[in-house]
């Protein structure tokens, strides 16, 4: 075999690689999670290309063209070298008439399938494999063709658009569902984000021990006549209420005044066992409630409606059992 024929075999795998490589690429690209990018730019591993990757994939339109400019001088601009390469070759060669056109099929045939669908099925296979370890190359040539880039853009603004990473509800309770499918989250964890969610669309009037049925003390009572009251009900926190109308002087714990009995202090009242309370209004949102309730060890709160009455208690229990999907909304 002439060395001419060598160059030319040569140069075809040239064309050959570099599209796969930028075909490649880019279906990873365009296929990777970008949660899990996120996920490992977090972890902050040095040297694992996360970050040059995710400044990739957030200015993407930037990154395709870097690889439409690549991968087409590969494609078109190579191709037509080889072509007018290949014909000086077969001439030379006198076989001009009938290779030219079986080279001409074969180098078609083997773009497609060696510099476009093979390569792609892999990069979209190994989407994250491939992003990372060609992100430190992609970067390079992002700097190279600086230039032409911001030629680009100002002729097509479009490629200068951002791609941020966000979500909703309902993307969230999607990527659950097909986790279950996968195999990979269990059903009760399924169960529990949609519970989770469901908290926003809760307020503590939904939830709360109305007022009529909440466990209340008159604050001025002592304990030795509020006794069989005590006994017969297995409330953890008793409202403790003033002589006026709504005037709520604080909670007191079900062990504190059990406690006061046993030890002979019958004496005492339930306002001089009670512990100040937090406020809060009818209409809170339950997620902002239980969040409130990593604050303190109580647990408790006196719910009250817009004019400061008092209408109800709700204590941390009720919004697990939400969680647990214990709690059933009523249908009144």
């Amino acid at each position: 075999m002439s060395a001419d024929l060598l160059f030319l075999a040569l140069l075809v795998v040239v064309v050959l690689v570099g599209s796969a490589l930028c075909s490649g690429v880019e279906a990873a690209l365009l296929t990777v999670n970008p949660l899990r990018i996120h996920q490992l730019v977090a972890k902050n591993k040095p040297r694992s290309g996360a970050k040059k990757l995710a400044r990739l994939r957030k200015q993407l339109g930037r990154t395709l063209t870097v690889l439409v400019i690549a991968n087409n001088g590969f494609n078109i601009f190579g191709s037509l070298m080889l072509g007018g390469y290949a014909t000086f070759v077969f001439e030379k060669n006198n076989v001009n008439h009938i290779a030219l056109p079986f080279f001409s099929i074969g180098l078609t045939v083997l773009v497609i399938v060696l510099g476009e669908i093979l390569p792609k099925s892999i990069g979209s296979r190994f989407a994250l494999q491939v992003s990372l370890a060609s992100s430190s190359i992609l970067h390079l040539l992002g700097i190279i063709m600086r230039p032409l880039l911001l030629l680009l853009e100002q002729l097509l603004p479009v490629i200068t658009a951002e791609n941020e990473l966000s979500t909703d509800e309902e993307e969230i309770r999607q990527m659950a569902r097909l986790g279950l499918q996968k195999g990979q989250i269990e059903a009760d964890e399924v169960a529990m984000i949609s519970k989770v969610f469901q908290l926003n669309d809760l307020t503590a009037k939904d939830l709360m021990t109305p007022r009529v049925a909440a466990p209340t003390l008159d604050g001025a009572t002592s304990l030795i006549k509020l006794k069989e009251s005590l006994l017969a009900n297995n409330a953890q926190w008793w409202v403790v209420l003033g002589k006026e109308v709504d005037k709520v002087l604080g909670v007191a714990s079900r062990e504190c005044l059990l406690a006061a009995l046993l030890k002979g202090q019958n004496h005492l009242t339930p306002a001089e066992l009670s512990e100040e309370v937090e406020f809060v209004p009818e209409m809170i949102r339950v997620d902002r409630l239980l969040t409130g309730f990593n604050e303190d060890k109580k647990g408790v709160r006196v719910v009250v409606d817009e004019f400061g009455g008092f209408v109800g208690l709700i204590g941390a229990e009720a919004v697990l059992a939400v969680l647990a999907g214990w709690w059933r909304k009523s249908s009144s």
